[in-house]
Order: structure tokens, then C-alpha cells, then sequence
């Protein structure tokens, strides 16, 4: 889904790119309906929503089989505030709502002489995360009606879903994990200046810096024992509005 989802975006950034290079007409917009360009300002401000894909990274104290992440697709919803250094360098604040779900199977060898039932071989990790990313954007010399950038930085999340503080674990079907988190991230885009807004849509990757997994209570439980890192990695995919 990932894969699909890139690829459909890298299209539409294509399709867009070729109709402002190949177009005859070169008007400049200022994306402010003619009342005086936002480019040069100190500070803008904007929103994007948009959609993500999570997943977990797992490294092992013992060589068993891995355990299967499904990831869904999630929602992102947030705010932009964008300080322009100069023409080539901006520093974003992009503060978010981001809501996805992951799926996590066991092979039924992590329960070799326990009981167990098909329930226990899978955990659904629901995450609500506040995002809080802090990016460096850097972009080429505008061309026409676009330019592209790269983008990339630091950033820390609250996951209001991780159960941290939960006194029950995965011996009673309660998956945990850490609520305080920091990632890195790197991306690319284009600004589109249209008439009245500039329109930007951007692909990230976010890497988690921190151990995400609550052990259980039992050092030898069959869900978190051979664990010894869980970190959450992700693809967004973002359109943004300025």
C-alpha cells in the first residue's frame, strides 16, 4: 500500500510539474489573488490534512520468526506555521493529529509448551498521536508556478492511545507502549503557486529515535520477552494549503 500510494503520488507531482514547464503561458502567480505576494513574508501560516502509513521495526533477543506488522492507512490533520529565513531556507512548525491502527501477528512458536488461543497470536495497536515536528525545508530557485524541496528534521509525538500507565498487559489482551516519543524525518514536495493559495503536496518518512515497547510484568512472556527494541517507523503523505 505504501509502494502504491508513493507512486500515485510521484504522478500527480509529475502530471503538475510538466503542465507549468511545458505550458505556454508563463504567469507568475503570487498565490495571493493579486494583493501582494506571501513569498517574502517573514511568517506564513496554513493547514494540511492528509494520510499516513505506520509500521514497527522489531529487533530480537533470540533468532525466532519475525513478528508481522499490518499496517493500515491512518488521517493527518494539522496546522503550519512556516518562518522564511530566505528564498532557499524556511523553518516549518507543523504540529498534527495523526490516527492510525496496526496489526501485530505472533508465530505460534513464541508459545511453544503454553496454551494459548488464536487470540493471543494477534494485537491491535491503535495509536492517536499529538505530532510535533520542528523541519528545516530547503528549496531550488522557483520555476514558474513551482518549486521543489526537501525537507527534514526532528520531531516528538504524545500517543493519547498507548496504555503506558495500563496496570493490565498482554496476559489479559492489552498491548503496550510508551507514550512520550522522538523521530527524525526526511521528505520532499513541490510548492504549487496557484491564484489564491499555494498548494503543496509532500511525501515524509519519520523514523523513531526511542524504544517504544512496554514489557510485560512476566520476563518471560511469549509477547514481549524476545523483544529487545520496537520502533515506529512511517510514511505521510501530506497536502498542504498557504
Amino acid at each position: 500500500m505504501k509502494k502504491i500510494s508513493t507512486f500515485i503520488l510521484f504522478l500527480f507531482l509529475a502530471q503538475l510539474s510538466s503542465a507549468q514547464l511545458f505550458t505556454k503561458e508563463k504567469i507568475i502567480n503570487d498565490a495571493n489573488g493579486g494583493k501582494g505576494s506571501t513569498e517574502k513574508n517573514l511568517l506564513n501560516w496554513g493547514y494540511f490534512f492528509g494520510l499516513n502509513s505506520y509500521d514497527f521495526k522489531f529487533e530480537y533477543e533470540e533468532d525466532k520468526p519475525d513478528i508481522l506488522v499490518e499496517d493500515n492507512i491512518g488521517f493527518n490533520v494539522g496546522l503550519v506555521g512556516d518562518l522564511r529565513i530566505n528564498d532557499h531556507f524556511n523553518l516549518r512548525f507543523e504540529p498534527g493529529l495523526y490516527i492510525t491502527q496496526r496489526n501485530i501477528q505472533y508465530d505460534s512458536i513464541y508459545f511453544t509448551g503454553i496454551n494459548f488461543t488464536d487470540a493471543d497470536l494477534k494485537r491491535e495497536v491503535k495509536s492517536t498521536y499529538i505530532h510535533l515536528p520542528l523541519l528545516l525545508k530547503i528549496s531550488t530557485k522557483r520555476i514558474n508556478n513551482f518549486k521543489p524541496f526537501i525537507v527534514g528534521g526532528f520531531s516528538t509525538a504524545l500517543n493519547l492511545s498507548s496504555n503506558e500507565k495500563n496496570p493490565d498487559d498482554n496476559s489479559s489482551g492489552q498491548f503496550r507502549s510508551k507514550k512520550n516519543m522522538m523521530f527524525y524525518e526526511l521528505g520532499f514536495g513541490i510548492d504549487f503557486y496557484l491564484f489564491y493559495f499555494k498548494f503543496t503536496p509532500s511525501i515524509r518518512g519519520v523514523f523513531a529515535l526511542n524504544d517504544e515497547i512496554v514489557r510485560d510484568v512476566d520476563p518471560n512472556s511469549p509477547w514481549t520477552s524476545n523483544v529487545s527494541s520496537m520502533k515506529t517507523r512511517g510514511v505521510f503523505i501530506n497536502f498542504t494549503f498557504q
